[in-house]
């Protein structure tokens, strides 16, 4: 794999390259967001790590803007570990979040959870339509009376974990674990966070995600 770490702390690159070529990846690196959109711009990477505070253009705005042009993971590394940070972060299409300090054998697990969840595609060309909601599941769109939904990565694996649990009552833990790939410490607003908007994407269709009441939600017909 090739992994971008976007850092404007040498140090701290240092150690994560060491870590991610000891697991057999090529690491590139970035002193800041500019530095890494340009590199983005010009070469493909598999995942990329990303500071947020750092001069020139900071974390949020760099993976804005290399989400205009590239879909490649990016796990968040923060010294902010406020709940809105994390919330905006996913909210602009963060795979994960990592607040400093933290483990760099964590962040090795960190990535090849993410890197398993993008790497697993459904089998076959599947298809599956609710009335005007129309998921195709290996090409990762979605169409709302056939205009395509503009989701973000998460709200897309959000609502095919859904879909494929169609029927079943989903815990918000349970979702959170099982979609962010970690317990996100309890922090049941980040999925009610992203139900709103992935709701909001699917305009009359958003009937279908049943909120349930002191529990979670499920997918229903």
């Amino acid at each position: 794999m090739k992994i971008l770490i976007v850092d404007d702390e040498e140090m701290i690159r240092d150690v994560l390259r060491e870590y991610v070529e000891f697991e057999g990846n090529e690491a590139f690196e970035a002193a800041d967001g500019m530095e890494a959109v340009k590199l983005c711009r010009e070469k493909d990477y598999d995942l990329i790590l990303m500071d947020v505070m750092m001069p020139h253009l900071d974390g949020f705005s760099a993976v804005k803007e290399i989400k205009k042009v590239k879909d490649i993971p990016v796990i968040m590394l923060s010294a902010r570990g406020e709940e809105y940070d994390k919330l905006f972060a996913f909210e602009i299409g963060v795979d994960d979040y990592v607040t400093k300090p933290f483990s760099p054998k964590e962040v090795m697990a960190r990535i090849n959870a993410v890197t398993k969840r993008h790497t697993a595609k459904p089998a076959g060309n599947e298809i599956l339509k609710f009335e005007g909601l129309e998921i195709d599941m290996a090409g990762r769109n979605v169409y709302v009376d056939g205009e395509k939904a503009e989701l973000t990565p998460k709200e897309y694996e959000l609502l095919f974990y859904l879909v494929r649990n169609k029927g079943i009552a989903l815990t918000r833990e349970k979702l959170l674990y099982d979609v962010w790939g970690f317990d996100f410490y309890g922090d049941d607003r980040t999925v009610d966070t992203h139900v709103k908007m992935l709701r909001g994407n699917l305009k009359e269709y958003r009937k279908f995600i049943v909120t349930l009441r002191g529990l979670g939600y499920k997918f229903e017909e």
